[in-house]
């Protein structure tokens, strides 16, 4: 029900912006709070950034913060992290997911905690 895209291949310094639309979530996307997580080869899969059910509550990785934001459309079902100042240790293969949350719940760092996952989306940063 998860899909990420918009991953690819970069030159350090510059921009991507991924996408997590929902699909046949029958109206239940504004009910999740939407994380991102990123797991580079060898390594464990890390918490990126997460956001609220109404956006205001954000989080973020220290390793991110300043150069990455998080943000959704919960009328068009679409979770988006903006990465801006792009780093080859950036270099990650990507996931959104969603987390069944109530209302004023803040949006949880912990990837056990997410309920649903996209198939993940690869970022490429060369130097």
């Amino acid at each position: 029900q998860l899909q990420a895209s918009g991953g690819g291949l970069v030159q350090a310094g510059n921009s991507l912006k991924l996408s997590c639309t929902v699909s046949r979530d029958g109206g239940m996307f504004s009910r999740y709070a939407t994380g991102w997580f990123r797991q580079a080869p060898g390594l464990e899969r890390e918490f990126v950034a997460a956001i609220g059910r109404r956006s205001g509550s954000t989080y973020y990785a220290d390793a991110v913060k300043g150069r990455f934001t998080i943000s959704r459309d919960n009328a068009k079902k679409t979770a988006y992290l903006q990465m801006d100042s792009l780093k080859p240790e950036d270099t990650a293969v990507y996931y959104c997911a969603a987390d069944h949350v109530i209302l004023s719940a803040d949006p949880s760092r912990l990837a056990t905690d997410y309920d649903y996952w996209g198939q993940g989306t690869q970022v490429t940063v060369s130097s």
